[in-house]
C-alpha cells in the first residue's frame, strides 16, 4: 500500500492537471492506436497507466508512396543579373520621385487653396467694414438733416412768434396812441 501512494505521488508530481483529471476518468490505459498524417507516424505509447506518451516517425520522402502527392518544391530561383537589379533600383527611384512630386503638389494644392480662403476671408472682411461705415454715414447723414429740419422748423416758429409778438405790441401802441 506504501508503495502504491508513493508511485500515486510521484505520478502527482510529474503529470499535469488535466492528465490527472483526464487519468481519474480512462483508468484503463488506451489501446495502442496509429495516426497516420500524409509524410509522419504517430504511435501512442504506455508509458505509465494513467500517463500518456507518443512517438512521432517522420517518413522519409523514399518511402512516400508514388501515388500521394508529390513534395511542393519550391520554385528555384533564378539569378538576378546586374542589369535586373539596375533596372529595379531605377524604377524605385522613379517611383520615389513621382511619389514625391505627387506629395509636394498636393501640398502646393493645399497652400493654394488656404491663401484663397484667407483671401476671400480678408475680402468678405473689408466688404463687411466698407458696407457697415457706409450704413452708419448714412445714418449720421439721415440724423443730421432731420436735426436740421427740426432745428430750422423750431427757429420758424420762434421767427413768427416774434413777428407776431411785434405785431401784438404794434397793435397795443396804436390802441393807446388812440385812446389817450
Amino acid at each position: 500500500m506504501a508503495s502504491t501512494m508513493s508511485a500515486y505521488k510521484e505520478k502527482m508530481k510529474e503529470l499535469s492537471m488535466l492528465s490527472l483529471i483526464c487519468s481519474c476518468f480512462y483508468t484503463q490505459p488506451h489501446p495502442k492506436t496509429i495516426y497516420e498524417y500524409e509524410d509522419m507516424e504517430v504511435k501512442q505509447l504506455n508509458k505509465r497507466a494513467s500517463g500518456q506518451s507518443f512517438e512521432v516517425i517522420l517518413k522519409s520522402p523514399s518511402d512516400l508512396s508514388p501515388d500521394g502527392p508529390p513534395l511542393a518544391l519550391s520554385p528555384r530561383k533564378r539569378e538576378v543579373s546586374l542589369e535586373d537589379l539596375q533596372k529595379r533600383l531605377e524604377a524605385a527611384e522613379e517611383r520615389r520621385k513621382t511619389q514625391e512630386a505627387q506629395v509636394l503638389r498636393q501640398l502646393a494644392e493645399k497652400r493654394e487653396h488656404e491663401r484663397d480662403v484667407l483671401h476671400r476671408a480678408i475680402e468678405d472682411n473689408n466688404n463687411f467694414s466698407r458696407m457697415a461705415e457706409e450704413k452708419l454715414n448714412y445714418k449720421m447723414e439721415l440724423s443730421k438733416e432731420i436735426r436740421d429740419a427740426h432745428l430750422a422748423a423750431l427757429r420758424e416758429r420762434l421767427h413768427e412768434k416774434e413777428l407776431h409778438a411785434a405785431e401784438v405790441r404794434r397793435n397795443k401802441e396804436q390802441r393807446e396812441e388812440m385812446s389817450g
